[in-house]
């Protein structure tokens, strides 16, 4: 999977796919994360990217050439599956939408900044919007990165033991089961006895009940 992230800040991720998993699978030729700086495709000399907006009011506007060019070249390279834009009023990030997104083969991440992007990129050029949450960051880099990395970790073979990343929270709308590991008893804090048992069946059965009892104490909004 290639994932092209279109920034101002392109130093942002300099070291966040530089560890564990997100490392492994760039190593492995499992993804693969190329960082665009947007300021290289401005055609004016002080390669700004931004302006003010028309009616007045606070806050740039990023403008609607650098972008348009940058996803132009990129796209007459190769095909994209999606063109998303990091925004605070997209659809929101939910593990369905990274489950969907991991199985594309390239996708482009658009960092939006300032107060935003030309509507215009918007309603042409974006096939996508999403959101982290109901809230505003200063820039979209942050976004980029928790989507690429919930994505990248879902694709076959980044993970050693798949089965895992397909029991995480929110897989079949569900929060995961409690988890343990040694030893069974700290300061007389015990493991519950059947994950003891070695009996896979009643282990299993005993997990789908946590999940649900837990979903239904932490997040109800689930089963709506």
């Amino acid at each position: 999977m290639r994932i092209d992230i279109i920034t101002l800040f392109p130093e942002f991720f300099n070291a966040y796919f530089e560890y564990s998993i997100l490392k492994r699978a760039k190593e492995n030729g499992k993804a693969e994360i190329i960082i665009h700086n947007l300021r290289d495709h401005s055609t004016n000399k002080q390669k700004s990217v931004d302006d003010y907006q028309f009616g007045g009011g606070a806050g740039m506007v990023m403008c609607i050439q650098p972008i348009d060019d940058c996803i132009g070249k990129l796209k007459s390279e190769r095909d994209y599956d999606e063109v998303i834009y990091l925004s605070p009023d997209g659809e929101t990030l939910n593990q369905q939408i990274c489950n969907t997104l991991s199985t594309y083969k390239n996708i482009i991440l658009l960092c939006g900044h300032y107060k935003g992007i030309d509507q215009r990129v918007r309603e042409h050029i974006i096939t996508k919007e999403i959101s982290i949450g109901d809230y505003v960051l200063t820039g979209g880099e942050v976004a980029a990165a928790i989507l690429s990395d919930s994505i990248i970790r879902l694709i076959p073979g980044v993970i050693s033991d798949e089965t895992s990343a397909l029991t995480d929270s929110f897989q079949d709308n569900l929060l995961a089961p409690p988890i343990y590991t040694r030893p069974s008893n700290y300061k007389g804090w015990e493991v519950p006895e059947v994950l003891l048992s070695g009996n896979e069946k009643l282990i299993t059965e005993w997990r789908e009940q946590e999940a649900i009892k837990r979903t239904e104490e932490k997040r109800p909004d689930l089963f709506e």
